[in-house]
């Protein structure tokens, strides 16, 4: 195959040029279908088990993403001034008017109800500010009984008194950021002074999704002319730099496209790609251009030279190759669907590049006329300073291998106690900067609030036995037409409760004409039916709704919640307002019917439909809102593991389940999916890439020797992270594969060209020096075009590019540093184990 794909492309290569340029533009042309997406619930499969039950209880609940937009004053009087109020008025009715908002379920100071008492056992709902004050005597009674109302405290109004929200439900998170853009717009025409924010995990996700789009557009082209611009200051030959550059650019164009194409959506990993391959796609190109300008003398034949060159390098650059491919389809092995598309098609596009490498340049180095072919022999006179410099090296770690030893073995301990203070952490509104306004806001209004992230406790009562007990009273009425009519109503599709309702009304219906022993069946019926009832709506129990109680008080103590809302504070509200409106009565009624009572009283608010967020209609499940001031992991995974093991001290009840909803939730799942999902891909990988390396090598002693600086690579890295305080997140996890990937390169030519010259020259001195003539020329040249391919990342407004940016730079510094200095010491110590027993006596 080799060989053929050599002689097409040297006989042909015009055909070679319009397949290239064929599949470029069809590629290309797919590239305007983009889709961005950027939701982290995305991050977790379709149908993956926490992803569902969120969804699920989104349905059950009708609960909506939220975007919170926030009003601050800072002065004296705060924000209940006639001024702000207004402005919050006029604010909110105009965010009311903007399509893809659920007004009905907006949240604001003049869109929810006092609760007061009109009189004894009489509770009166009104508008809280159904007008905006023109007194400051009015505004002081709005805080009033803001301060009269847990549901509203530090959720809707700080204690502060300097700051007031308005929670933003939207149909389609996807609209988030068009929405904030419009909200912007209502704040610019408002007359006030105070402060506004918006923040919120939609507002964040779908604005980073916007950016993404942008520096998509930034980079790739930053990044190929900045390799363009190192490629000149190497070799100042336009002929020499233009090959690489095309099937760099060739590579990323026919990769995206078919991603595009193949009806992916682009996530913040995927937009990536084109980054990554930029400068991995120039690499081979340029170890075969520069060998080609070294041994290509005029008046040789050139495709004798090429097929020399091409001899010498494809099997170096295959394995390169496969196993930077390896590294990157390792990823397919996380259970994390973006990571998997950006590993598979990364891989891809690395073994694209290969093939367009072996194809393409021998029909470029073809095409070029004679006075261009010698033309290239100006890039041999550039490396001078370059090869000094590594001269020095070689010959100074070898002269000095004892102390270069334990330098490494010093890196690799403070490496590893580096990893072991690692900490596991994601925020999607810290994939801003700290002085981008999302993250400006974030950190004010959770200053002021009790948090602008949500996550969902759901306590979900068994319904089963209180169904199963009531179909034996079902099978036990002798009337077959009763007892087919009552079966009938119970095979529907309704909830329990109503299916209970409808039989309680069908039996009432048949109370009115019965007599006798027919009555008493019907009456016990009735009760039996009640019963069941009473036990499906377990959420109206008191001794249940004190449990949840308790619990709040306890997440509260816990200090890791900033505020939890429930049943509970709806119904001592209202049984508070019923009985005397004194803080005393603030308590859960003793028994069921007061419960209830408290509850229906509500659902003749202005608002009934909150009732419904908390809890369903047939009271079986209910959910505790928490409010959390952090969107970290590290906060939620706290809160997760208290109610654990408060639940293990204090048993939920028999029957009982709780789980777990909300994005902030979702974002600690998928996080530590993706650390077990990486620890296994690195783990399965790193043991393919060591099979193929002693396969590659025909030899354990080389394999392991090729492992050497992958493996210090990774420790340095991830031990750096460490040292430094950055959270192990996304952009973070996602290393591990490219490391892999990318710093065994190095090894594999430096090995094969240094068992090559040992073969010619039987002496392991005489093969350093060569070592460090042309192979650690283009292995370091190539590893500053890669590095510094990357630098456009550390100049991008969002912090996942600059963090991918910064590693990948140093991950090819370590690496080419770990290869050029302690793989000749290594070498040296392996040197009689390392090479064929004939030549030994010649080491």
């Amino acid at each position: 195959m080799k060989q053929f794909l050599l002689t097409f492309s040297m006989t042909k290569p015009k055909w070679i040029f319009i397949i290239t340029l064929l599949l470029t533009a069809i590629t290309g042309a797919m590239i305007p279908n983009i889709v961005v997406d950027t939701d982290p619930e995305n991050m977790l499969a379709e149908d993956q088990s926490s992803r569902l039950y969120h969804n699920e209880v989104k349905d059950r609940f009708d609960l909506y993403d939220i975007i919170v937009v926030g009003a601050v004053n800072n002065s004296e009087q705060g924000i209940y001034n006639p001024r702000s109020l207004q402005a919050i008025k006029q604010l909110t009715d105009g965010i009311a008017e903007i399509e893809g908002v659920v007004a009905p379920d907006m949240m604001a100071l003049s869109t929810v109800d006092n609760i007061s008492q009109e009189g004894p056992g009489t509770i009166r709902f009104e508008w809280l500010m159904s007008e905006a004050p023109e007194s400051q005597g009015e505004a002081d009674w709005i805080n009033q009984q803001v301060e009269r109302l847990p549901l509203l405290q530090d959720t809707l109004a700080s204690s502060d008194d300097k700051a007031t929200a308005i929670y933003v439900p939207i149909i389609d998170k996807d609209e988030s950021y068009r929405i904030s853009q419009e909200i912007e717009a209502l704040i610019g025409r408002l007359d006030s002074d105070d402060e506004y924010h918006i923040t919120g995990l939609p507002v964040a996700e779908d604005t980073f999704g916007y950016q993404m789009f942008v520096q998509m557009g930034i980079s790739a082209p930053l990044a190929a002319l900045v390799i363009f611009i190192l490629m000149w200051v190497f070799f100042r030959n336009l002929k020499f730099i233009a090959a690489p550059m095309i099937i760099a650019m060739a590579t990323v164009i026919i990769t995206m496209g078919l991603l595009i194409g193949m009806g992916f959506t682009v996530h913040i990993m995927s937009s990536m790609i084109p980054i990554f391959l930029m400068p991995i796609a120039v690499v081979d190109s340029i170890h075969i251009m520069s060998e080609f300008s070294d041994n290509y003398k005029p008046g040789r034949d050139r495709k004798e030279v090429i097929k020399e060159v091409i001899g010498h390098l494809f099997t170096p650059m295959l394995y390169t190759s496969v196993t930077s491919a390896v590294g990157f389809f390792s990823l397919l092995l996380t259970p994390i669907p973006p990571v998997q598309i950006f590993g598979a098609y990364v891989g891809f596009g690395i073994l694209l590049a290969f093939l367009l490498t072996i194809i393409f340049i021998p029909a470029y180095l073809i095409a070029l006329k004679p006075k261009a072919l010698a033309s290239l022999q100006t890039e041999a006179k550039q490396q001078g300073r370059l090869q000094k410099g590594l001269k020095k090296i070689g010959k100074g770690s070898l002269a000095a291998s004892k102390l270069v030893t334990v330098l490494f073995m010093a890196v690799v301990a403070l490496s590893i106690w580096g990893i072991t203070q690692i900490q596991i952490n994601d925020n999607p509104v810290r994939w801003f900067k700290a002085d981008h306004k999302i993250r400006v806001a974030d950190k004010v209004l959770n200053n002021h609030f009790a948090g602008t992230y949500d996550a969902y406790l759901v306590l979900e009562a068994d319904e089963s036995e209180a169904k199963e007990t009531w179909m034996r009273a079902v099978n036990t009425i002798e009337d077959k037409s009763l007892k087919n009519e009552v079966i009938t109503i119970m095979q529907n599709d309704n909830q329990l409760t109503t299916q209970l309702n409808q039989v309680m009304m069908l039996l009432e219906d048949k109370l009115f004409d019965a007599t006798g022993e027919q009555a008493e069946v019907l009456e016990d019926l009735i009760m039996r039916a009640d019963e069941a009832r009473i036990k499906v709506a377990y959420f109206q129990r008191p001794e249940i709704l004190h449990e949840i109680e308790q619990l709040q008080q306890a997440l509260a103590d816990s200090g890791y919640v900033g505020k939890s809302n429930s049943l509970a504070d709806v119904v001592k509200t209202v049984t508070r307002e019923l009985k005397t409106g004194q803080p005393k009565d603030f308590v859960i009624p003793n028994n069921q019917n007061g419960v209830a009572q408290a509850l229906l009283q509500y659902q003749s608010s202005h608002r009934p439909q909150d009732l419904w967020h908390m809890v369903t209609k047939e009271y079986s499940s209910t959910a505790v809102w928490l409010q959390l001031t952090s969107g970290d992991n590290q906060d939620m995974t706290q809160v997760v593991e208290f109610v654990d093991q408060y639940f293990a001290d204090n048993p939920l009840p028999e029957g009982v389940k709780a789980q777990w909803a909300g994005k902030s939730y979702l974002n600690m799942v998928w996080q530590d999916e993706m650390v077990a999902g990486m620890l296994d891909s690195l783990m399965s990988a790193f043991v393919v890439v060591l099979l193929m390396m002693i396969i590659l090598f025909r030899s354990v002693l080389f394999g392991l020797l090729a492992m050497l600086p992958l493996s210090i690579t990774i420790l340095f890295i991830y031990g750096l992270i460490g040292w430094v305080g950055k959270d192990y997140d996304m952009p973070i996890a996602v290393l591990s594969s490219l490391t892999l990937g990318l710093s065994i390169d190095f090894a594999i030519h430096f090995l094969e060209r240094a068992r090559e010259i040992f073969k010619q020259t039987g002496d392991f001195k005489k093969t350093m020096v060569k070592m460090f003539e042309e192979p650690a020329s283009a292995i370091s040249r190539n590893a500053i075009v890669i590095a510094v391919g990357f630098t456009p990342l550390l100049f991008a407004p969002l912090v996942p590019y600059i963090t991918v940016g910064f590693f990948l730079a140093t991950i090819m510094a370590a690496s080419a540093a770990v290869t050029l200095v302690l793989l000749p010491v290594a070498l040296k110590g392996t040197r009689r184990w390392a090479f064929k027993p004939q030549d030994q006596a010649k080491i």
